[in-house]
């Protein structure tokens, strides 16, 4: 009942008597060009087309002289010279604690056809990240459930991390496993350009119920308007946001920054926007930095948004426009190899090409030398992996890989363990392993220093 009031309270606050109404004047391609509303319409505005039989919302995306251009959700069919189109004013979004374990779509509406309650404080979708100099630090190590991040690849609260993989390697699916899994007060996923029937069988089947128990799932899928498209990841983060305010500790996944990239470039070249980065407008760039920002540390006191973007990279291209971006304003970055994938280990991430920039402050010295060893004979075999199975080396040529050639395979499955006991106990494998290493073969003293990663 309280959540019911509260919601009716926020609709009665944002109830206008009074709305502004144009009329089209004309269509030219996707834009819908609206007279009579330019002295009142701001870039972004929500505008609701009136048409015979059904109404046509949209967005204003220009305004010229006495003309407002209107890029509608829909096509334009059956759109005529002086139809009645209202200005509905800038969107906002009013989220909830009743909105946990919903489906939602980007403009806040229920799509498991369940009533949706608001919350008293509307929001906008576009807000400014905490100021820079007022931010917290970086917070503990997290528990993730899974034995590679929670130790060769550690997520503290507070990180931004980015993940890059192409399609079908199993991206999605170690998304649900770090929102099963990770520690976090709420999980809030943003679900962009991704199939109709994909929506519930994540939540349902990939998600399940224990996942779903504290997570929010914001989905646009790809038959939505690019407009709603790019609006998904904001409205998942201004929800992220409104936990983050209070006190709570935040996981935010969105799958894939790419989709939202090609969203933002329909609407910019719409717009007028040139491409120029492989296709992408200049603007993108902007963009994807800004939602960045929003997540991470909060200010003094407040919560913590902890932020997996993903990146659909094709052929392994990581310098591609949205990985080169992404990549540069990320504390670390999780790279998937389709060749791990397709030999049966899931998941498939490339270790050597990964980096968490949270080390070596997230975990102990003994710790990073453990991580600094794995990755010495990791970098070792992959150095020579084809000449050891090609059968032309010997062993005692070089110790270092011949311990790597003895526990390569025990290094390789700890990769895809769980983690069901936390870091200090997935620790502790690790280091068995590394004993039965140093067993095998007495290791040559190395002077090499436990370094920053990143």
């Amino acid at each position: 009942m309280e959540n019911e009031i509260a919601g009716l309270r926020s609709k009665i606050a944002q109830m206008q008597p009074v709305r502004a109404v144009g009329r089209v004047h004309s269509v030219d391609g996707t834009a819908i060009w609206v007279r009579g509303l330019s002295e009142n319409a701001c870039i972004g505005d929500r505008l609701r087309l009136f048409r015979p039989d059904e109404i046509l919302e949209g967005e204003v995306l220009i305004i010229r002289d006495e003309f407002v251009a209107m890029l509608p959700d829909e096509a334009a069919d059956g759109v005529s010279k002086g139809d009645r189109v209202a200005l509905m004013g800038a969107p906002t979004l009013a989220p909830g604690d009743g909105w946990i374990g919903r489906i939602i779509d980007a403009y806040g509406r229920p799509l498991d056809g369940l009533p949706l309650y608001n919350g008293e404080n509307p929001r906008p979708f576009r807000s400014s990240p905490p100021p820079a100099a007022a931010r917290g630090r970086l917070g503990k190590r997290l528990a993730t459930g899974m034995s590679v991040f929670d130790t060769l690849l550690p997520i503290v609260e507070g990180q931004r991390v980015g993940l890059f993989a192409g399609s079908g390697v199993g991206k999605s699916r170690l998304l649900a496993s770090l929102a099963q899994g990770m520690e976090a007060d709420v999980v809030v996923l943003a679900l962009v350009g991704e199939r109709g029937r994909e929506v519930l069988d994540f939540v349902s089947s990939v998600l399940g119920p224990e996942g779903m128990a504290r997570s929010i799932v914001v989905a646009a899928t790809s038959d939505r308007s690019p407009l709603e498209r790019r609006r998904c990841p904001l409205a998942a983060m201004t929800i992220a946001e409104y936990f983050r305010d209070q006190g709570k500790h935040v996981l935010y996944l969105a799958d894939s920054i790419t989709r939202f990239a090609e969203a933002h470039r329909e609407v910019a070249i719409a717009s007028g926007e040139l491409p120029a980065l492989r296709g992408h407008p200049p603007s993108v760039a902007h963009q994807i930095m800004r939602l960045a920002e929003r997540a991470g540390p909060g200010l003094g006191g407040n919560g913590n948004i902890t932020a997996v973007f993903s990146v659909l990279v094709a052929g392994s291209d990581m310098d591609e426009p949205v990985a080169d971006i992404l990549r540069g304003v990320l504390d670390g970055h999780v790279v998937m190899d389709r060749k791990i994938a397709e030999r049966g280990r899931f998941p498939a991430i490339d270790l050597l090409r990964s980096v968490s920039r949270s080390l070596p402050e997230a975990a102990t010295d003994e710790q990073n030398i453990s991580i600094s060893r794995v990755r010495q004979l990791l970098g070792s075999y992959a150095q020579s992996e084809t000449m050891v199975r090609a059968g032309l080396y010997r062993e005692g040529e070089d110790p270092t890989l011949d311990q790597a050639i003895r526990v390569w395979d025990e290094l390789d499955a700890f990769l895809a363990l769980p983690s069901p006991g936390g870091p200090d106990q997935a620790f502790q494998k690790l280091e068995l392993i590394l004993r039965r290493a140093n067993a095998a073969t007495p290791m040559r003293q190395s002077g090499t220093a436990v370094a920053r990663q990143g």
